[in-house]
């Protein structure tokens, strides 16, 4: 059911992030340790905020599986950025595999991607979707429930004020997910949802891990403090004195230095890369 990863950190390569990693987006493509199912092969994208070319990212998407697209290893070879968001797709039932419905998205400066569901979405689609602004459903391209999601979260986002970013950011992710919770429980929808999410703009950001009560999320790790490298077909992991962080539906390399985010909360990471995992305490 979908995998991610994000950097934020010292300027890498792409391919450091996707496709060298002993246990990278590419492996997890085809061989998911964690996952419901080893394969993830209904395509892949990855955003990425290019250095000193303005606040939006740049996007590349394709419905072919990640481990067998050239262009995605050779692009990898050669861009760098401080900020990936990656990730290969496992696509709901019922939603189909095209390139509009391929993760991550993007909106004004915000990069967005999701791995879970919000289960028996389209029994509840049309009363998801009346609750956005006519510019947010506008903008949406796709049909998925994950679009619908971010779209939701670009119109709370806009309607807050007097907060950091970061803050707002954390905000309107938590808001997000309560009115999502809210609306299915208002539609006596029982199915329940699944929303690890994920959310950028390039300098800070928010990661959730969180299905409806009494259900176990997907996994979801996080890594801070150690600078990130590739050596002779290794990954490794260095202690190192710039912040970095490095968020995953699965660890990247075979080391102890993951930690698994609880159930339920959400990992905040500000513009100083300092972060702070939350509990998300919707009931």
């Amino acid at each position: 059911m979908c995998r991610f990863a994000l950097y934020m950190g010292p300027e890498i390569r792409m391919g450091t992030l996707i496709t060298e990693p002993t246990h990278s987006i590419i492996v997890q493509s085809y061989q998911s340790a964690e996952g419901e199912e080893p394969l993830n092969g209904d395509g892949f994208g990855v955003a990425w905020y290019p250095p000193d070319k303005g606040e939006a990212p740049a996007v590349f998407k394709s419905v072919s599986p990640a481990w067998n697209d050239q262009n995605l290893l050779s692009l990898s070879r050669v861009i760098h950025s401080h900020c990936i968001l990656a990730h290969v797709r496992a696509a709901s039932p019922g939603l189909p595999v095209t390139q509009l419905n391929c993760h991550p998205f993007a909106w004004e400066q915000f990069a967005f991607m999701h791995n879970g569901s919000i289960r028996e979405f389209q029994t509840v689609k049309r009363q998801l979707r009346r609750e956005l602004s006519d510019s947010s459903y506008a903008w949406m391209q796709g049909t998925t429930d994950s679009e619908t999601i971010f779209a939701l979260f670009a119109d709370i986002y806009s309607a807050l004020k007097g907060e950091s970013s970061t803050e707002k950011m954390a905000t309107a992710v938590l808001a997000t997910i309560e009115s999502i919770e809210v609306l299915l429980k208002s539609a006596g929808h029982t199915a329940g949802c699944d929303l690890n999410l994920a959310v950028s703009d390039g300098r800070s950001a928010v990661v959730s891990r969180y299905s409806t009560k009494g259900t176990t999320p997907n996994s979801l790790y996080v890594n801070t403090g150690h600078r990130y490298t590739c050596e002779a077909g290794s990954t490794k992991l260095f202690p190192c004195e710039e912040p970095t962080v490095l968020v995953a539906s699965e660890p990247l390399t075979p080391d102890a230095s993951w930690h698994l985010v609880e159930t339920n909360h959400i990992v905040v990471v500000n513009e100083l890369l300092e972060v702070d995992i939350r509990p998300v305490g919707i009931h």
